[in-house]
This record gives structure tokens, C-alpha cells and sequence, in this order.
């Protein structure tokens, strides 16, 4: 079976509007070249551009998507909030929420960015694809209901997984999100749901600085179907092993889902503008080793991705290349032309054994409740 890779050239047309960073264009502030925000297309094109390069692309099976119907989108975010969105792109964009800035069809390509994971998800579900891969933008796993944030405008994988469930009522989902900064979006839309399991690891207190604590677990039907990681910053290539070996990966398996869905931010690696973490291209190709051999053993391998943050024009491309690599067993390869040089600057000994006794305190944590 394939590996399907959605992709649309127009999701990369997406811009910040009148905004240089999160700042307003004007006086000394000069314009950022590529769409006015940080979240640019730049990442996220020459990750397709080195698939091509290299013809790993062709080992793909690739596909694009039509935007998401209204449907879809109710079935996650309220018709006010869709409305409001919907107008203040017509009349040329603007800002709906926390660093959301949008230029005119901002909607539009935002309803696409969903669909993507929505095709992705379903047609892995199907059949159709052992695993996917939808390199959604824009991303989608800070939006909450009708409160968008940190570049995310619609909640992506959240719209996918109602959409898969809406045929499939008794569908449970585990959501694993490895994106720096806190899937808090994902978490709030699911936070009272026992059949939808959301793990976050995160850089501690980044973005948002007041979500994403171990404490919180859910409430409801959904108490201690939430897990948070907060690690702190600097941790590196054998904290994100460790934390997926001890806490993730035990957690997944005992939620016993019949698909595993992950919010692929490259973020949390090391030269990356918006996060302090040492994850290298070869954590997150070990990563989704670990978590594709944990699909084979409980879900018949299913597992589908989704785009989120990464920042670094020069480093997610190896990074998302490495991914994609390891779901689809192909033997070609793009070295990380700075792997040696992050790996030994990786967190010495003593740092590690401080990690690993957090980490230990919250599985003895996990253990208790």
C-alpha cells in the first residue's frame, strides 16, 4: 500500500495581509518577503521542492483536495465564526484572533488547508493509503472553536477526524502532536471526549505560555484522555525518544485506537526562529519510526499526518523528507547537510538525566491516577 502526500499549490498563497512579523507595516518596519508572516510559504514549498529534487516524490502517491464544505467546517467551528471569517476575507482580510493575521481569500484557502488533512485522513481510513502525509497551511492545531490563534485559523485535523466520524460514529482516534508550542486548539475541541485520545509534547510555557500543564487531562467523559508533556527548553534528541518510549507510546497503545493522527510541527528543532528545543532531523525520522511500528502492532498500520509549524526555510525540508521517508520505506534518502554539528551539540549527560527524572515523575504520575 501507498503513501499519499496532499499538497496545493494555492495553501502556499496564503499571506499575512498587512503585517510584517506580527507587527503592522509601516514606518521602519520593512516587509517580510515571503507573505508578511513568520508562518510563510517558504517552509512548507521547498519541503515539496526537495521531495521533487530528490524523486522521493515519486514514491509517493500525491494528490490536492477541493476546499472543505461548510459541512465539514460546522461540524467544528460555529456558523458566527465562519461568517465573520467568510466576510472579513471578502473585504480584504484582517485579524480575527491572536497573531491570526489573513489577506483577502484568507477563508477560502483556509477551507482548503482543511480539506487536505480531511482527504488525507479519510483515504487513509479507507484504504486507500496505508499512511498519509497532508502538508496543510495554513495550520490548524492552536484554532479552537470560534477562537483563532497562532497562525491557525480553522482547527484542521480537528475538522478531518468529525468528518471521519461522522460515518464512522464509534471511530477512536489517538492524536499525537509533536509541534514546539502546545496543541492547545486540538485539546480544547476534545477536552470532554474519551473517544478522542490528545497528547502534546511541547517546549514549556512557549506559546500559549498559560496552557498545556500535565495537570491538565481532560474533564468529563474525557478525564485523563489528554496528556500534556511540557519539556523544557534545550531538551534534545534522546528527551523526545525517551518521552515517546515511556509516556507517549504506552499511552497510545492503552487508548487502543484504529488510527493514529499526528500534528507534524518541525519546530523543535534547533535553528528554528519560534521554539529553544534540539530535536534534529533524525528525532523526528525516529519518531515516526516508533510510532509507524506502534500502528502496524495495534491499528494495521494506519497513521496520518498534518502539517503545523517550522519555521526554518533551510531546516524543515530535511526534516518533513526524513518523515516522509520513513512512512513510505523508500530507500531515498537527503543527508541533514548540519546533522553532525546538531548532534554534537546535543544536551550533555547531566541535562539528560534532569529530563529523564521529569519524565519519570510524570509516568509515576500517570501510573497513580
Amino acid at each position: 500500500m501507498t503513501t499519499g502526500f496532499y499538497w496545493s499549490e494555492r495553501c502556499f498563497w496564503h499571506a499575512g495581509g498587512n503585517y510584517a512579523f506580527t507587527l503592522p507595516i509601516g514606518g521602519n518596519v520593512q516587509p517580510l518577503a515571503a507573505g508578511a508572516l513568520p508562518e510563510n510559504p517558504e517552509t512548507k514549498r521547498r519541503l515539496k521542492n526537495l521531495l521533487d529534487v530528490t524523486g522521493l516524490i515519486h514514491d509517493l502517491s500525491v494528490h490536492s483536495a477541493p476546499e472543505a464544505p461548510t459541512e465539514d467546517l460546522l461540524r467544528v467551528h460555529p456558523q458566527s465564526y465562519l461568517t465573520e471569517f467568510k466576510e472579513m476575507s471578502d473585504a480584504g482580510g484582517g485579524e480575527l484572533g491572536q497573531r491570526t493575521p489573513f489577506a483577502q481569500g484568507g477563508y477560502e484557502l483556509a477551507a482548503q488547508s482543511a480539506s487536505l488533512a480531511v482527504t488525507a485522513l479519510e483515504n487513509v481510513l479507507n484504504g486507500t493509503h496505508k499512511n498519509a502525509y497532508a502538508l496543510s497551511r495554513p495550520p490548524g492545531h492552536h484554532c479552537r472553536r470560534d477562537d483563532p490563534m497562532g497562525f491557525c485559523l480553522m482547527a484542521n485535523l480537528a475538522i478531518a477526524i468529525e468528518a471521519a466520524k461522522a460515518t464512522r460514529p464509534d471511530l477512536k482516534v489517538a492524536v499525537l502532536d509533536w509541534d514546539v508550542h502546545h496543541g492547545n486548539g486540538t485539546e480544547e475541541i476534545f477536552y470532554d471526549r474519551a473517544d478522542i485520545l490528545t497528547i502534546s509534547i511541547h517546549q514549556d510555557r512557549n506559546y500559549p505560555i498559560d496552557t498545556g500543564a500535565f495537570a491538565d487531562r481532560g474533564t468529563g467523559k474525557g478525564e485523563g484522555a489528554n496528556l500534556n508533556i511540557p519539556l523544557p527548553p534545550g531538551a534534545g534528541h534522546v528527551a523526545y525518544l525517551d518521552t515517546m518510549e515511556r509516556l507517549v507510546l504506552p499511552t497510545i497503545r492503552a487508548h487502543a485506537p484504529d488510527i493514529i493522527v499526528i500534528a507534524s510541527g518541525f519546530d523543535a528543532a534547533p535553528v528554528d526562529p519560534l521554539g529553544r528545543m534540539m530535536a534534529t532531523v533524525e528525532t523526528f525520522r525516529a519518531m515516526t519510526r516508533q510510532v509507524s511500528a506502534l500502528a502496524d502492532e495495534i491499528c494495521e498500520g494506519r497513521l496520518m499526518m498534518a502539517h503545523e509549524g517550522g519555521y526554518s526555510e533551510v531546516y524543515v525540508p530535511f526534516c518533513g523528507h526524513a518523515v516522509l521517508q520513513q512512512m513510505s520505506g523508500s530507500p531515498i534518502n537527503a543527508p541533514d547537510p548540519w546533522g553532525d554539528a546538531y548532534m554534537q551539540r546535543q544536551p550533555d549527560d547531566a541535562f539528560n538525566r534532569f529530563v529523564a527524572d521529569q519524565i519519570t515523575a510524570m509516568k509515576d504520575a500517570l501510573q497513580r491516577s
